[in-house]
């Protein structure tokens, strides 16, 4: 089994990344801050105004470390990959599959099903920890609404059907977020998905972590050989990786979603650490998205058992052990993709 590694997120303003040996370091003002061998990282996220040196980048894509570059906001701007790994057989198999309706819609299935399972687990787990406090009823029948969505999905018969029902049960599912949100409520409500830019606190927290999230499943699919930006679920567009949103559908309410919640009822970032624009959108300060990426890489070290290997596996795994499932029902070795479903 792949080893967890880390990932290196750079924050600070005007840092430079340069090669020495085999190693990164980060220079801020011709000072070394920060020197980390190559081997122990899975990829580099650089925030805003940070420069890396082209023989750096060369070193990364030799060791198969890859490096994107976001706003200091949080938004994608770009991401840098060496060679493709992987059999060429495996890629040309996940293009055919993405062009046939009817596979297409079977794997779409099992990425909407194990989103909508998780989702619900959320959910009821919100109403075991905190059954007796205002919103728990909305919490139960919601997560009845979703069973039912399960329902249908499995009998979708067409990539419009899937869609729709996922759809459907991401309104169900965000109409009663902001009852699991029970710390510092004046500050951090949610009245909707929003994005691009988010307005409020709870979405920018949302959409931070999802891009941490797609690093991650973007990397683990570059790993295993296959092509993030040919997905099943989502259909192809220029700049869009299709895949690793496909896959992300089913790890955000366990590695993303929770995560929020965390921050935000154990009280680990404060409602000073936003500011709005004069356009209304929402942004982080420079500590709260240090504390937000520290508690990330922390939620990645957490064990559970995998429900298909059955095996005590770190929950940072869980982007490559699905790429990689993914991977092996394409080549034929499992009879269906196993989804990841929280228990």
């Amino acid at each position: 089994m792949k080893k967890l590694l880390n990932t290196l997120f750079v924050t600070t303003q005007g840092a430079y990344l340069a090669k020495e040996g085999e190693t990164i370091q980060v220079r801020v003002e011709q000072e070394t801050r920060l020197q980390v061998p190559i081997h122990t990282l899975a990829g580099v996220v650089c925030f805003g105004q940070v420069s890396v040196s082209p023989f750096l980048l060369g070193m990364c894509a030799e060791h198969g470390v890859g490096v994107s570059f976001l706003s200091e906001r949080g938004r994608f701007l770009a991401r840098m990959q060496g060679p493709v790994s992987g059999n060429v057989l495996l890629r040309r198999e996940q293009y055919r599959r993405a062009d046939d309706e009817r596979q297409a819609t079977t794997l779409a299935c099992s990425f909407v099903l194990g989103k909508l399972a998780n989702c619900k687990t959320v959910l009821l787990r919100a109403v075991r920890d905190h059954g007796e406090k205002p919103g728990s009823t909305d919490l139960e029948a919601a997560a009845h609404r979703l069973r039912a969505s399960i329902t249908q999905v499995q009998a979708a018969d067409s990539l419009e059907r899937v869609r729709g029902i996922e759809g459907e049960a991401a309104l169900t599912y965000f109409g009663v977020f902001d009852a699991l949100i029970t710390g510092e409520k004046e500050a951090f409500f949610f009245r909707g998905r929003n994005r691009r830019p988010p307005l409020d606190n709870v979405n920018c927290l949302l959409s931070f972590v999802y891009t941490l999230l797609a690093h991650d499943v973007a990397s683990a699919l570059e790993t295993v050989g296959l092509d993030p930006a040919v997905g099943f679920l989502h259909r192809d567009r220029p700049g869009r990786p299709g895949l690793a949103l496909d896959v992300m559908e089913e790890l955000r309410p366990v590695l993303a979603d929770r995560l929020v919640l965390s921050l935000i009822n154990l009280g680990m970032i404060k409602s000073k650490g936003f500011s709005a624009s004069e356009s209304g959108g929402v942004r982080m300060d420079d500590d709260t998205r240090k504390e937000v990426l520290v508690a990330y890489q922390k939620r990645k070290q957490e064990e559970m058992v995998h429900p298909f290997l059955e095996e005590k596996v770190p929950l940072g795994m869980l982007p490559f052990i699905q790429a990689l499932l993914l991977a092996r029902h394409l080549r034929g070795d499992v009879e269906a993709y196993p989804p990841f479903l929280w228990r």
